[in-house]
């Protein structure tokens, strides 16, 4: 680590998250059922600061659930989470949290600008400079005075993304971010996380496509509401004797891949 990283700087030399020994996110034996159904079924996590790690695993596989977990807007049914060192839930850490949800939660009736700016309000961040930055991370400046349900559905994606930003949280989660982005657009997304992290955010990103996870810094394969495996992708891609992630996450759930 460098002593630039150390001292919870960016690359550009502003304040950023400062790196901590204790886990970023950290869950101790989580559990969730619901009736017969385990969908957490006992994960053990703990994920450092300064990272992007993806949350791979098919639909129904208990990503958004364990994602609900850690930060607190579930109850388990076992065990505890913790994000920063505090145990949640905590309505002080929600306001430190960055949170893009699968649905689109903006409101529709109001513009680009006034959803920005109420997100912002609700994290306590106040800063025009903030909302300005995160319009042009996601091209949404020249849509600014439009009200969300005349955007494309792309386009909305990418206001909830700027919704979660703009209060520069020290933990991002973000569930499916880049479903319905354009490639071009999806690159830059891409390179904007790297950004966070490297300034010291933990970034926690939930996807069923296998062709994004090389850019994580870590992986983590989840089945039926377990993590089957966890490393960099070069790693498990190597523990499984493939060169395909796909075929690798096959392997570890005991699966045969299609011929």
């Amino acid at each position: 680590m460098t002593a630039e990283r150390a001292a919870g700087r960016g690359g550009d030399g502003l304040p950023g998250p400062a790196f901590s020994a204790q886990p970023a996110i950290e869950a101790r034996g989580l559990v969730k059922t619901f009736g017969p159904l385990r969908a957490v079924d006992g994960v053990d996590l703990a994920l450092e600061a300064g990272r992007i790690y993806g949350l791979l695993g098919p639909n129904g596989s208990g990503k958004t659930t364990l994602i609900r977990l850690l930060m607190g807007l579930a109850r388990p049914t076992a065990g505890e989470a913790y994000l920063l060192g505090r145990r949640v839930p905590s309505r002080e850490m929600l306001a430190r949290v960055g949170y893009m949800t699968q649905a689109d939660g903006i409101y529709a009736e109001l513009s680009v600008w006034e959803n920005l700016r109420f997100f912002a309000g609700l994290y306590g961040s106040f800063e025009r400079s903030r909302l300005v930055d995160a319009l042009q991370v996601v091209e949404l400046a020249d849509w600014r005075d439009t009200p969300a349900i005349q955007l494309s559905g792309g386009m909305r994606r990418r206001l909830s993304l700027a919704c979660a930003l703009v209060h520069r949280p020290p933990i991002v989660v973000l569930d499916e971010p880049t479903v319905g982005i354009d490639p071009a657009l999806r690159v830059q997304f891409w390179r904007h996380f790297r950004s966070l992290a490297a300034a010291g955010a933990t970034l926690l990103v939930t996807s069923h496509v296998m062709d994004e996870a090389d850019r994580c810094d870590e992986l983590l394969f989840i089945r039926a509401g377990r993590v089957i495996a966890r490393g960099s992708g070069m790693e498990l891609r190597r523990r499984a004797g493939t060169a395909d992630l796909e075929e690798a996450f096959l392997r570890f759930a005991g699966e045969e891949a299609p011929a």
